[in-house]
């Protein structure tokens, strides 16, 4: 029984650890050490040359305004290339990127005939570019005047190698999971927040707007789904710092739809762990900041449907030794059923907020578990269909 005690005690831990400890203690270890104060150090003046990179599949509904966006900034724009891979698009983008690259100089723009991949375009892009800094960012993100200025002026700090945007989220519904999901990128966005001040260790951007110095981007595996984070694991392992400016922002569709958003979670899922295995040296040093962040904010998380499994199993054996277990055995039934009720009600059009987080999240760990058996597979190719825009 005490094996079951502890196999419980240390699941919940676990979770409850990754979730809600570790932030209060980068608040704790923020006010005691102070903040790194990389903006304070930072300089508008300090305008390198940038090249903004873009993968695009059949995004003629976004990509004008896209582009649009990108040349809308305080920036210098003889200081800016923008190069755009066409991924064997076939819904317009093409003409749309013939037409208004007569407008702008400095936009390239590249058509591949077969389905390359998101992240294999983008290698084939950094090869064509001449920027110092690269920005790489996703057709349906859209920026505002101050975004790029915001993201570039951390570099003029030596010790900074990559930098992400604040992502704000549009589209809202709800009838789906787009505030559950907008309040789980914003508490993303709130830790990620600490680490970069409290150590210089953010442990991934999001993905669809961050940059990077050039000579610190690391081709990404043919194979690997979730190369964002692959991409700033070796910038920290390169010895250079990753943070996160929230003075950039930067808009995007947030996924509303649970089924669409689930199946997208699977690959980010089964990415995680290829990445996991990857980088292990990083996260077993525990009392290294790059591996304490690592282990406390990712590896925990990743894990953390193995630890929901494990509670609730030595729960059910240990509900005869004492009124504690009963209690909590009785509180997972609940909370598991739950979904079950909010996928009833939702049927029915009732949607009710406190069911849909508990659905969202137990979807979220379902997809960690399903993409750990993935990833132990192994994974041929990196090319996917792109999330749907605006899900209804």
């Amino acid at each position: 029984m005490i094996v079951l005690q502890i196999i419980f005690w240390v699941s919940v831990a676990a979770i409850a650890y990754s979730y809600v400890l570790y932030p209060l203690i980068l608040q704790l270890i923020l006010q005691l050490k102070g903040d790194m104060q990389f903006f304070q150090k930072s300089d508008l003046a300090y305008t390198p040359k940038l090249s903004v990179l873009i993968a695009a599949y059949n995004e003629s509904s976004i990509i004008e305004k896209k582009i649009k966006s990108l040349y809308n900034t305080g920036y210098p724009l003889e200081k800016i290339e923008v190069l755009i891979g066409s991924d064997n698009s076939t819904d317009g983008t093409n003409e749309i990127l013939k037409k208004i690259s007569t407008k702008y100089t400095n936009l390239h723009f590249f058509i591949f005939n077969s389905r390359q991949g998101k992240i294999n375009i983008i290698n084939q892009l950094e090869q064509k570019a001449t920027g110092e800094i690269l920005i790489l960012t996703d057709a349906n993100v859209l920026l505002q005047q101050n975004t790029i200025p915001e993201l570039v002026k951390p570099f003029s700090d030596d010790r900074i190698g990559l930098v992400d945007t604040q992502m704000k989220n549009y589209g809202m519904n709800n009838n789906g999971i787009s505030f559950q999901e907008k309040s789980y990128i914003s508490r993303e966005v709130y830790i990620k927040s600490l680490e970069s001040r409290t150590f210089g260790t953010m442990t991934g951007p999001f993905g669809g707007c961050y940059a990077i110095r050039r000579e610190l981007y690391t081709p990404v595996p043919a194979n690997y789904l979730v190369d964002d984070f692959f991409i700033c694991m070796n910038v920290l392992r390169k010895g250079k710092m990753a943070i996160n400016n929230i003075d950039a922002l930067a808009f995007e569709d947030v996924s509303n739809n649970l089924a669409i958003e689930f199946r997208r979670k699977i690959r980010i899922g089964t990415g995680n762990f290829q990445n996991l295995w990857h980088f292990s040296d990083i996260w077993i040093k525990l009392l290294k900041p790059a591996g304490f962040c690592f282990f406390s904010h990712k590896v925990l998380r990743w894990f953390g449907p193995f630890f929901l499994v494990a509670a609730f199993i030595s729960n059910l054996f240990l509900y005869e030794t004492a009124l504690l277990y009963q209690v909590t055995f009785y509180l997972q039934i609940i909370v598991t059923f739950s979904v079950i009720a909010d996928i009833i009600l939702k049927k029915i059009g009732n949607h009710i907020v406190l069911l849909r987080f508990i659905t969202h999240f137990y979807a979220m760990n379902l997809s960690l578990l399903i993409g750990f058996f993935k990833s132990l597979k192994g994974v041929k190719s990196n090319v996917w269909k792109p999330t749907k825009r605006l899900q209804k």
